[in-house]
This record gives structure tokens, C-alpha cells and sequence, in this order.
């Protein structure tokens, strides 16, 4: 070992214990505050950094290793969205998301050109990373309040989703404007939109014919550590491969999320993935507080504090606007706008390249990071403001407790509505211990006026299953009314627990046969027990023999099992028909049944 590597290795360790240790006091301190962890670490990073008390240098370095936290909240993001559930919110993502930054933007270059002695340009390239908004603090809020399903929170999440794929056309607008000498090889607008185009089909291609089959074969070498092994190899490589060719690497990362998302596995992935994410986002707000130039501050302090005042103001009155324009409610456009009314961290990311391409001075670039910086620290407040208003929408007084608090009960069920109430009760009835969970704060709040423990999460979740102790339950029972819920969501979660009988609730028939890909689950559809007692009742009412009801009820059954089975095979809804009661060229009842 040279000399000097213990001392660097000792260095290393230092600043690594520094920063942990003021991210964890300071994150406990705001928490226990109730101003959230995002603020807790820009403060951190402020008092610790070279304008704070200097105890860690390198804030450039350790930004540039934690911008890896965005690009893993981009590709779980991805996991979440399949390319179906992408074309139905086309419209939110490619009319609603451009309208915001685009008015957003315009609207804070007018306020620049008119107040500050900047050419169009500058104003220009300073002005539009103003209309993004921070997905890294935005997103985890939705998810952990269980509000990214709501009206306002699926809106939300649109245009935040645009917002991470329009950093190529900015970067475009920038490198169109540069004053920098052109780089010899160095690609214009259009080819980069072409390379871009080839990327995102190139990372497709490669989704399906070659990480769909790793996973696969992943899967039945059964480590756990290789899914973590997979995952982050999908999410570097096409990170890496988006910002080679100069495009941004979350951009390449929500796209490895989405050729994933249709995968069996993607549950376990998002489950092991998700620590990475949350330390290295919180690690990145170190950063940006550590960047945070105070001098330029302390030389205009009443600028910044007025233009990052003007830009909350700004973006929530055009947000407000839109979201009514788009149909929402006035409650839920202002928690909306509230949500989306700070800059975002790929601000930082675009002064850069403003700086780079000679439209901006260095100070320029640090007075707009402040401006940023200080926009993020009051999201934490209007984030307060905006559960107020959400909690005055749809009160939620129930405390929302994680299944990993629950006893070790016989059955989980997922979803407290009307089918999961009646399906608990019965359990109870019978003498079996239940645990109960539901993703819908409202309803937790509404069963807890009746008594009823319920607690909070996603049942989907590997993860969320396994801290309610899927391991030894004898049953998992899926109530949830969820029209999306497929065979894929479910696979995993037959292969994570195969000793757990797993029972499944379909809306119709077309639901059932799309979970039935899925072996080894229990499918009973919505209102087809129902129908049954109906017509049972009817027939006792009408005085029919008990035993001819039975032999029709029970041909029924038969009949429409036959039929399942061919529309099963065919994949066509009309494959069957023979087999149904009252349609031409149907057996008769009396033949089939003798």
C-alpha cells in the first residue's frame, strides 16, 4: 500500500462520517418539526459545505455521484407504467405537461427580461429550467401518502414525467444559442434528436430480446442478490448509454424502467432497488445545499428571496389555471399547483450548460441556483398547505401504520371495500386471525370508525407482503377493485410465496382471463356468485323443484367454465358461445346434462 492511500482512505471516511452525521441530525430535527426530510438535508448540506463551516469540500464531486439517485427514482417510475398505461394518459403528458413549462417559463423570462439587465438569450436559457418542478421531492410525497391515483396526483405526475423528457429539447435550445466554439464531432439539435429516437428503440429491443430473458433465468436461479445485480445493471447501462450521447441519464433510466414494466419481476426489482434510491436522493440534496453559494446571497439577498418568491407565485397561479382548464376541481388544481410550484434539481443541470455554452457568467449560474435552492426549501410548507387542503377534500384522521406492526395473522386481505369487508368478516366468523391492508387513506379512516384495524400500503408489493407476513399466512386474498390488476402484477407474487394459497377478485370476465396466465391463483369473478343467488331465490320464490334448480345451476357452472377455458385458449371473447344457454347451435340442456 503507498503511503498516502491510508491518508486519502482516512479522508474519505471522515467526510462520509461528517455527512451522514449532519444529514441524520438534521433530517431527525426537521422531521420531528414536521418540515420534512428534503429541507433537513439542504441545511445540512448548507451548514457543513465550503460556505458553511467547511468541514467538506468536493460538493461538485458528490452531486455528480448522487445525481445517480434521480436516475433511480426515473427508473422505478418507469416500472410503474407499462406502455399501455402510457397511451392513456398521452394526453395529460403531451398537452397538459408542455402547456405548464412552456407558460411557466415564458413567464419568468418576461419577469427576467424586464427587470434584470440580461440579453434575451441568458434570459431565455435561464428562464425555461425555471418551469420544471422537483420531481425528487414531489414524487416520494405521492407515493408515501398513497395520493399519486388521485385526480390531482395522476395530473401531477404527467407533467413531472414530461419534465424529466424535456430536458433534450432545453439542452437543444441551449447548444441552438451557445456563443462556445463548436466542438469538433459535437452534434447538432436535430441529430441529437435522432440519436435519441434510435436510443430509446435500441434500449426496447434490447428490453425484451435480451433483460426479459436474464430475468428469466435469474428467476430460476432464485438469489436474491442477483435481481439487485440485474436492476442496476439495466438502469447504468441505459443511463450511460443516454448520457453519451449527450442526452439526459434519468431519461435512459425511466426508459429501462419501462421495458420492464410489463416484466414478472418488476415488483422484486422496485423492491431492491428502492434503498439505493432513497439514500442517494437524499445524499443529492446534501449536494445541492453544499453548492449553495453564500456570498452571492449575502450580495443580494432581496433579489433571490423575490425572485424565488415570484417564481412559487408564478407557477401557482399558472399551474392553478391549467389544472382547472383540464377539468380539476378548484381544490384539487390548488393542491396541484402547490405541489409543483418550486424549481427542480435539472435546473442546476441546464445553468451548467448555459455557463458551458458562454450564454451566462458564473455568478449568473450561482444566483439561479440559489433562486432554486430557496424555492425547494418552501416546498416543505406549501407541501403542509396542501395535505391541509387534501385532508379538508376527503378527511383522513386515521394514522397510517405500516403491516409490518400487524400479528402474524392466517390470511392477508388487500383491499377493506365493500367485497374485502364481507370476505374479513367471514374469515373472523370461521375463527381465522386476519390482517388487513388498503392504499385508499380515506377508507383506512372510514373502517377505523368502525373499528377495524386496517393497515396502509400497496398489497402488490413484494415487500409490503413480506413485513405483513405473507412468509407464514396460509392465504393472501386480492379485494381490491383494481380493472388493471393482470397476471404479471400477480406472478410475482405466486413465486415469491409459493406455500400461499392466493385468491383473487376479477371485475368480469375479461379481467379473469387476463389473470389467468397467472398459475396457480383462485379467481372469483365480481358478480357472477351473485347472479347465481339471484336466480336461485327467484326460482325457491317461484316454487321451482330444488332439485331442477341444482342440475341447472350446476350445468351452468359447467358450461360457463367450458366457455372461459376456449376464450382462454383462443384469446377471442366469442370463442365458446356454443357452450352458453339461449345462443344458436347450443347443445340443449336435457342432452348435455344427461
Amino acid at each position: 500500500m503507498e503511503h498516502g492511500e491510508p491518508h486519502l482512505l482516512l479522508g474519505i471516511l471522515a467526510a462520509g462520517a461528517i455527512m451522514l452525521g449532519a444529514a441524520l441530525f438534521s433530517v431527525l430535527l426537521f422531521r420531528r418539526l414536521g418540515l420534512g426530510a428534503v429541507l433537513g438535508y439542504l441545511v445540512a448540506g448548507i451548514a457543513i459545505g465550503p460556505d458553511g463551516l467547511g468541514l467538506v469540500g468536493g460538493g461538485a464531486t458528490l452531486m455528480g455521484l448522487t445525481e445517480v439517485g434521480i436516475v433511480l427514482l426515473l427508473f422505478l417510475v418507469g416500472l410503474e407504467l407499462s406502455p399501455k398505461r402510457l397511451w392513456q394518459m398521452r394526453r395529460d403528458i403531451l398537452l397538459f405537461g408542455p402547456l405548464q413549462v412552456a407558460i411557466c417559463g415564458l413567464a419568468m423570462y418576461g419577469v427576467i427580461l424586464a427587470t434584470m439587465p440580461f440579453s434575451w438569450q441568458a434570459a431565455l436559457v435561464l428562464a425555461l429550467p425555471l418551469g420544471l418542478s422537483s420531481t425528487a421531492q414531489v414524487l416520494p410525497l405521492l407515493q408515501s401518502r398513497g395520493r399519486l391515483k388521485t385526480d390531482y396526483g395522476e395530473k401531477t405526475f404527467s407533467i413531472l414525467l414530461f419534465q424529466d423528457l424535456s430536458i433534450v429539447p432545453l439542452l437543444t435550445i441551449v447548444a441552438a444559442l451557445s456563443r462556445a466554439p463548436q466542438q469538433q464531432g459535437a452534434a447538432s439539435g436535430w441529430t441529437l434528436a435522432i440519436y435519441a429516437l434510435l436510443a430509446i428503440a435500441g434500449l426496447v429491443l434490447a428490453g425484451r430480446f435480451l433483460l426479459s430473458p436474464l430475468l428469466r433465468l435469474v428467476g430460476k436461479v432464485s438469489e436474491r442478490e442477483l435481481f439487485i445485480v440485474t436492476g442496476l445493471f439495466a438502469v447504468c447501462a441505459s443511463a450511460a448509454l443516454m448520457q453519451a450521447i449527450g442526452l439526459s441519464a434519468a431519461l435512459g433510466a425511466f426508459v429501462a424502467g419501462v421495458m420492464l414494466a410489463e416484466s414478472p419481476y418488476r415488483h422484486e426489482l422496485e423492491a431492491d432497488i428502492d434503498p439505493f434510491r432513497s439514500i442517494l436522493l437524499g445524499l443529492f440534496f446534501l449536494s445541492v445545499g453544499m453548492l449553495l453559494d453564500l456570498d452571492v446571497i449575502a450580495q443580494q439577498p432581496w433579489l433571490i428571496i423575490g425572485l424565488a418568491f415570484g417564481l412559487v407565485a408564478i407557477k401557482t397561479a399558472s399551474i392553478f389555471t391549467l389544472g382547472r382548464l383540464f377539468g380539476l376541481t378548484s381544490t384539487a388544481s390548488i393542491i396541484m399547483a402547490l405541489l409543483l410550484s418550486q424549481g427542480g434539481e435539472f435546473g442546476f443541470v441546464l445553468f451548467a450548460a448555459a455557463q458551458s455554452a458562454l450564454l451566462v457568467e458564473a455568478e449568473a449560474a450561482s444566483l439561479f441556483g440559489a433562486v432554486v435552492t430557496l424555492s425547494m426549501a418552501t416546498t416543505p410548507f406549501l407541501m403542509i398547505l396542501a395535505g391541509r387542503l387534501a385532508a379538508r377534500r376527503a378527511p383522513v384522521n386515521a394514522e397510517l401504520t405500516d403491516p409490518s406492526e400487524a400479528a402474524q395473522a392466517t390470511a392477508i386481505i388487500v383491499g377493506h371495500g365493500r367485497f374485502g369487508q364481507s370476505v374479513g368478516q367471514i374469515f373472523e366468523a370461521a375463527g381465522h386471525s386476519i390482517t388487513l391492508i388498503d392504499i385508499k387513506p380515506e377508507q383506512i379512516d372510514l373502517s377505523g370508525e368502525y373499528g377495524r384495524k386496517v393497515f396502509y400500503g400497496d398489497g402488490t408489493r413484494i415487500d409490503l407482503l413480506r413485513r405483513a407476513g405473507a412468509d407464514q399466512a396460509c392465504a393472501i386474498l386480492f379485494c381490491i377493485d383494481d380493472r388493471d390488476l393482470d397476471a404479471d402484477m400477480l406472478a410475482p407474487v405466486r413465486e415469491t410465496f409459493p406455500s400461499t394459497k392466493i385468491f383473487v377478485r376479477a371485475y368480469d370476465r375479461r379481467q379473469m382471463l387476463e389473470l389467468m396466465p397467472a398459475q396457480g391463483l383462485e379467481i372469483t369473478r365480481e358478480v357472477f356468485e351473485s347472479s347465481v343467488a339471484m336466480a336461485a331465490t327467484a326460482f325457491a320464490s317461484l316454487g321451482v323443484d330444488p332439485e331442477t334448480v341444482t342440475r341447472a345451476i350446476d350445468e351452468f357452472r359447467l358450461r360457463d367454465a367450458k366457455r372461459l377455458q376456449a376464450q382462454f385458449a383462443t384469446g377471442n371473447l366469442r370463442a365458446g358461445s356454443r357452450h352458453s344457454f339461449g345462443v344458436e347451435n347450443s347443445d340443449d340442456f336435457d342432452a348435455e346434462a344427461g
